[in-house]
C-alpha cells in the first residue's frame, strides 16, 4: 500500500542501515536497524505509523539528502 509519508525504503542488511527517503524529498539513513525490524516495516500495511513508533526516535540516523549533491 502506498504511504503518504514514505516514499521509498531500503535495507541493507550486511551493515543493518535503513535508508528511508520521505515524499518531502528528505532522504535518512537509520543505523544498526535489526533485520526483524526492515522486515515488519516492509510487511506492515501502514508505513507511517509503523516507522513512527519503531523506528523513528529509536535508531541513531543520519540526513544525507544533500550527500551526494557536489
Amino acid at each position: 500500500m502506498p504511504s503518504s509519508v514514505i516514499r521509498f525504503f531500503r535495507y541493507a542488511p550486511d551493515t543493518r542501515e535503513l535508508k528511508v527517503t520521505f515524499v518531502s524529498g528528505r532522504l535518512y539513513v537509520y543505523e544498526d536497524v535489526p533485520p526483524e525490524v526492515a522486515t515488519a516495516f516492509r510487511n506492515v500495511r501502514s508505513k507511517g505509523a509503523f516507522f513512527n513508533h519503531e523506528i523513528r526516535d529509536r535508531y541513531s540516523y543520519r540526513d544525507i539528502t544533500h550527500a551526494d549533491v557536489g
